[in-house]
């Protein structure tokens, strides 16, 4: 979460590149490259946004009431049953809520798209830098302008989304506000 995206994107590049150990592997066994493909790009999306998404199911499952495993661990239930019927869906509000912001806030992601997918349009331009190609365009500003008008609209439905669903999670598991 504290390190610039642009440093996320260039470790991407050395790990994940087709020079670097991890991609070359990926490159000669199975063909896949993952630098500069859409790919990539979701990869690097994904990479910068697992911070948001786990934080969120972390603080979920800390607000679980560690008796309610306790009492379920004393009456037989194992690890894996305490988790499916307890864990689970006691975060399961959490989960949600960081799944939608997460994808939320991939879809606004630039410095590590552009360092590891590149700004190839048609393939790795995301939104993000979609505005700023329209930038550097003469006469780009109403094309920018239009873009962030999207980008503002999908990211207050996202926040409002995820807020729903937490909401509407708790409520069908019977949560009182």
């Amino acid at each position: 979460m504290v390190l610039p995206p642009v440093v996320i994107g260039w470790l991407l590049l050395l790990l994940l590149g087709v020079r670097g150990p991890i991609g070359a592997w990926l490159n000669a066994w199975f063909g896949i490259r993952l630098v500069f493909t859409t790919e990539g790009a979701a990869i690097a999306c994904a990479v910068m946004t697992l911070p948001l998404m786990v934080r969120a199911v972390r603080l979920s499952i800390e607000a679980i009431d560690p008796g309610l495993e306790q009492a379920a661990q004393t009456l037989g239930a194992g690890r894996l049953d305490r988790f499916l019927t307890i864990t689970l869906p006691l975060a399961l509000p959490g989960i949600l809520s960081g799944a939608i912001v997460g994808y939320v806030a991939a879809l606004g992601e630039f410095g590590a798209v552009i360092t590891f997918a590149a700004n190839i349009p048609g393939e790795t331009q995301t939104l993000p830098l979609a505005i700023y190609a329209a930038l550097q365009t003469p006469d780009g500003e109403a094309t920018a302008a239009k873009l962030a008008l999207v980008s503002i609209l999908l990211a207050v439905g996202g926040l409002a989304a995820a807020e729903w669903a937490g909401r509407r999670t708790r409520a069908a598991l019977g949560y009182r506000p």
